[in-house]
């Protein structure tokens, strides 16, 4: 498991020296499926709450493609790469948020493999909003349009060996079988995420497991 605190702190204190300076800070945490993004938003939205910060969480997932969608442009099965998304769609809700206004999103309801619209309002009095999803620092058009766009960002640098690991335990737990768990990690999780390590944008903060060069760095040029 990472040690949160040693990625939220740092983080922490950038969004504190950004809020300082605007009315409202814009946060991308990105890295590949399975890196641990939602749980280092949740935990970090806990911290700046504490901290007087009001703080919401967006997550990129709600602008998935409908499967029927994806049927229509035979791309079921690549579900979870970036021409899978409504990407337009999205940079153009962050830029909203960017601007301070307030914004309903779209949430994704796992269980049941959909989008709901209009799942989540964003007031207009949010301080930090945290985005978290794959493309979020992502060399390709227009996903690449967001990264001038946080104010502080964040990667979490994952070995593709553990990121294999923790997205078969990821299709188990929603009751797939081991065959199945594995060949849906290996045929379209796995490619996805080496598709974001291969084309990364550079982050102010990289965040790496312990064991390899320390929790964080500052503004890597990865």
């Amino acid at each position: 498991m990472l040690d949160l605190t040693a990625y939220i702190n740092p983080l922490a204190e950038m969004i504190h020296e950004a809020a300082a300076k605007k009315p409202r800070v814009i946060v991308g945490v990105a890295g590949a499926p399975g890196s641990g993004k939602s749980t280092l938003a949740s935990e970090l939205a806990r911290r700046l709450e504490r901290q007087k910060l009001k703080a919401r969480i967006v997550p990129m997932d709600g602008f998935h493609l409908d499967n029927v969608v994806l049927d229509q442009r035979g791309l079921r099965t690549r579900k979870g790469a970036p021409e899978t998304f409504d990407a337009r769609g999205f940079v153009l809700l962050i830029k909203r948020l960017a601007r301070g206004e307030e914004v309903v999103a779209p949430v994704f309801d796992r269980a049941r493999d959909i989008a709901i619209a209009g799942a989540q309002l964003v007031e207009a009095d949010a301080q930090v909003v945290i985005v978290e999803g794959n493309y979020l620092l992502f060399d390709e058009a227009p996903w690449s349009e967001l990264a001038r766009i946080w104010d502080v960002s964040a990667y979490l640098d994952v070995p593709l060996p553990e990121l294999r690991a923790r997205l078969i335990a990821r299709w188990l737990g929603h009751g797939l079988s081991r065959t199945a768990a594995t060949q849906r990690a290996t045929y379209n999780d796995v490619p996805n995420a080496q598709r974001v390590i291969d084309r990364v944008l550079p982050a102010d903060l990289v965040l790496r497991p312990a064991y390899e060069s320390g929790p964080a760095q500052q503004r890597s040029g990865i």
